[in-house]
């Protein structure tokens, strides 16, 4: 299924939507099954709402932390390249993102160090 369009509440299109849900109306999606040849409208709604405060200790996936590996370690020192990981020559630890260092149990190695 494809979606060919996604219209807010304020654009034309909505209003017998926005008459239904009122202000609980998050958008309305236009989809097309090309298999069966039907048109499918979605609506996105609020079904709930409460209060909500960022994490700030969590650590991004996506963010680059360092590793230290011991003089001689090759095994790590491999799984860190295949996992995408860059020496860093200037500071002597490896570079690689959080998520990477999870997945391959690096976490005791991780070594808190600002670029």
């Amino acid at each position: 299924m494809k979606i060919k369009r996604t219209i807010l509440p304020n654009q034309p299109g909505t209003k017998s939507w926005v008459e239904k849900y009122g202000k609980d109306l998050v958008c309305v999606r236009y989809r097309y099954d090309e298999k069966r040849n039907k048109k499918i409208t979605t609506v996105e709604i609020i079904v709930d709402e409460k209060n909500w405060q960022r994490n700030q200790k969590k650590i991004p996936a996506n963010k680059i932390l360092y590793v230290r590996v011991l003089y001689g370690e090759i095994k790590v020192a491999n799984l860190i390249k295949a996992a995408g990981g860059r020496w860093n020559r200037e500071i002597k630890l490896w570079e690689l993102s959080y998520k990477d260092i999870i997945n391959l149990g690096l976490e005791d190695r991780m070594v808190m160090q600002k670029k």
